[in-house]
């Protein structure tokens, strides 16, 4: 029977005949390497979505609100990013950072807005 070894150390791995790593340690550091990105590109768009995502969440609590493009950008909002476009019947186009969403009104306004799911 053929030995196997640690895709991380090299070093023997016993037990199961599925395993890959000889402990946790390996297998993290494993992992942890093989998820990095090389560039930080996606990590950067990533963080970006996720702060817009928590702006919006801050600013509209209650599922509907408005607000202005200047408190949006006074917290950091990158209108650059976005994760989704919602256009309506009517031709209006809503932005989404994930469930959180706004809608450009006129004079630097927004309407903000949270998906709701509908469980059939």
């Amino acid at each position: 029977m053929e030995e196997k070894t640690c895709l991380e150390c090299g070093k023997p791995v016993f037990g199961r005949r599925d395993k890959k790593f000889c402990d946790d340690q390996c297998r993290n550091a494993y992992n942890n390497r093989q998820n990095a990105d090389s560039n930080n590109y996606v990590r950067n768009v990533h963080n970006v979505l996720r702060k817009n995502r928590r702006i919006l969440e801050e600013l509209n609590p209650n599922g509907k609100s408005k607000t202005t493009r200047l408190k949006m950008m006074e917290k950091g909002f990158d209108f650059t990013y976005h994760t989704s476009t919602y256009t309506t019947k009517a031709g209006a186009t809503y932005y989404f950072c994930y469930e959180y969403g706004y809608l450009p009104l006129e004079n630097d306004t927004f309407a903000l807005v949270k998906k709701q799911e509908y469980v059939n």
